[in-house]
């Protein structure tokens, strides 16, 4: 188990390197791959593709959901691909097993009131309250990744342009305007941040953009919790996380007209296709207010 765990870091390194993973990505991927191989009990040279089938069979005989079942078989399928690339190993187990079929779901996005209830509940003239104010604006009016967000650093930001420069997957870089309501608070929040910078003598080298008291940069958990704190407060039942707020951004441009292929470059999606699933989420807003507001749909007609 010595060896294979071996093989599990260096294929994380390895995905990090070229994808850019976030670091809640990376901890998925090695749950997936030790979960696999305390089901396996034998070294990935030894793995065939019906270890491999029975391992994908129990998961479902557990009740997991196939969305997630689905992902550890990609997660198996890329470790297995890297490690025949290597020259690891002569055949490639995974190849051959078939991907399960999931009915995709829409993603879940917020109203405009509610959004912009949430956006505004972070009101104290404190540091980290209007640092999460500048968090909540950046994620909901520039749809950055909550990943994206921890590593930005000061020199990311252009306050008299107005945008940030974002670096997503695979370390891609792409600039994306920030918006007149992200401006004014990311201006705030960095007075403040210079003010606490002399105030606890921080090194003047340390750049991250998002920090806390001490000027540590903020991890993707920490930003998690912000976005939950302040969801919880104006009184959004369902867990709200990072993520909804990239999927609202999305969905509010393309329910305003917004070019499809203008919203995939401001994503930082490689594939058209990927974007492709907010149409679906505007088709039923259309079919929503179809059966709202048409004469035809009206029980008293």
């Amino acid at each position: 188990m010595t060896e294979t765990l071996t093989y599990i870091n260096n294929f994380l390194k390895y995905i990090k390197l070229q994808r850019g993973d976030s670091p809640h990505t990376l901890r998925a991927y090695k749950n997936d791959l030790k979960e696999f191989f305390n089901f396996a009990k034998l070294a990935p040279e030894k793995i065939d593709s019906m270890i491999i089938r029975g391992f994908i069979s129990e998961q479902i005989l557990k009740g997991k959901a196939k969305t997630t079942v689905s992902r550890k078989l990609s997660t198996i399928r890329s470790f297995f691909a890297y490690l025949y690339n290597e020259g690891i190993i002569k055949i490639n187990p995974a190849r051959s097993v078939s991907s399960l079929k999931v009915n995709r779901r829409l993603p879940k996005f917020l109203t405009v009131d509610d959004v912009f209830k949430l956006v505004e509940a972070p009101s104290e003239d404190k540091f980290t309250v209007q640092r999460d104010k500048a968090i909540l604006e950046l994620l909901y009016g520039c749809g950055v990744r909550v990943s994206e967000i921890c590593n930005l650093n000061l020199e990311d930001v252009d306050l008299k342009e107005g945008f940030i420069k974002v670096k997503g997957k695979g370390n891609k870089e792409r600039i994306v305007p920030t918006g007149i309501k992200a401006k004014e608070a990311l201006k705030k929040y960095l007075a403040m941040r210079q003010i606490l910078r002399i105030k606890k003598n921080f090194p003047a080298q340390e750049t991250p953009l998002f920090i806390n008291n001490r000027g540590g940069r903020l991890s993707d958990r920490q930003i998690r919790r912000i976005v939950f704190k302040y969801a919880r407060a104006i009184g959004l039942a369902d867990r709200i996380g990072p993520h909804t707020l990239r999927h609202t951004f999305a969905s509010h441009l393309l329910m305003e007209g917004a070019d499809l292929r203008v919203i995939q470059e401001l994503l930082g999606h490689s594939s058209l296709s990927t974007t492709q699933i907010y149409t679906h989420i505007d088709l039923k807003h259309l079919i929503e207010i179809y059966d709202k507001s048409h004469p035809l749909t009206k029980e008293d007609i």
